[in-house]
């Protein structure tokens, strides 16, 4: 009897007398795992969504006003579509989720962690702004916030359009990594420009950590820079895991991995800037009064 090797897409069967086709390997809706991680992220969306929609019940409440009430919105509709985003993750890669996926992400992201650094930024200008004789008083308000998410929106696209133009994502397979299936993926074309992505937001969250943590020990009730520093710890603990279990998973595990760092890192955003926020509006409202606020100049 002669031994035939199967061609890359088959596999022999159990008698070794034919090859039979390898089972296709991805993130698939009808997965447990894509089950639970859609599930996550359309129930962290309507969380999201929840949240704006008692900031626009509650507008004119001191605590929102009190919390740079425009930002915190644009930072809740950009959380709201990193939750979404990773949808783009799951399913059979195609040409057009491939190129998508990984821009939408970075675009997105780097809008929220902007806007973050913005509400941070004006903190910080709004309380040295009323001390005697300071010339930051012609910067506080919007134009600034606007400026910072801009420029930093800038330095994203052009690492996205470079990446596009250059070594653009495409779908792919990989017989090789395990023997009895084909991995279905999306080769990301160069792994220099992903880590480029990740890291830009990474310098942006850094960024945003060290200005909370300057502005955490300001003199006031409603100050949310030390909930800003606490979700941008939370925010780079989670990406720091992230490259190592990235880089060491293969197929639908690789995937799971950076929805689940989208996710999580996401959540903690909205858990650590607004959480205090509900608690007051709706537990505390003795304490969201005008009275007992210090001033501060209105964003």
């Amino acid at each position: 009897m002669t031994c035939v090797k199967c061609p890359e897409d088959q596999k022999s069967n159990k008698q070794k007398t034919d090859c039979v086709p390898k089972a296709l390997n991805y993130l698939s809706y009808v997965d447990t795992l894509g089950v639970s991680l859609t599930s996550t992220a359309i129930f962290l969306f309507i969380a999201t969504s929840a949240v704006l929609g008692i900031f626009v019940k509650y507008w004119d409440t001191p605590i929102v006003r009190a919390s740079n009430r425009n930002l915190s919105c644009l930072l809740l509709i950009s959380l709201m579509l990193c939750f979404l985003c990773t949808l783009l993750f799951i399913g059979r890669p195609t040409k057009i989720f491939c190129l998508v996926q990984q821009v939408a992400f970075g675009v997105i992201f780097t809008i929220s962690v902007s806007t973050v650094l913005a509400k941070t930024l004006t903190v910080i200008i709004a309380f040295n702004a009323t001390k005697p004789g300071s010339k930051l008083k012609k910067y506080v308000g919007t134009q600034l916030s606007i400026l910072v998410i801009f420029v930093c929106f800038l330095g994203e696209s052009i690492i996205s359009v470079v990446w596009m133009a250059s070594s653009p994502p495409f779908p792919d397979v990989d017989t090789y990594s395990e023997a009895d299936t084909i991995i279905l993926l999306c080769n990301q074309g160069s792994i220099i420009f992903i880590f480029s992505i990740i890291g830009y937001i990474g310098a942006l969250a850094v960024l945003s950590f060290i200005a909370a943590f300057l502005a955490k020990d300001f003199p006031d009730r409603f100050n949310e820079a030390k909930n800003i520093t606490f979700s941008m710890l939370v925010f780079c603990s989670v990406w720091v895991t992230f490259v190592p279990a990235y880089l060491s998973s293969k197929g639908s595990r690789m995937v799971a991995v950076e929805i689940f760092a989208i996710l999580f890192s996401s959540a903690g955003l909205l858990t650590c800037i607004f959480a205090p926020k509900c608690y007051i509006i709706f537990l505390r409202p003795e304490l969201n009064i005008r009275e007992i606020v210090v001033r501060i100049t209105s964003y």
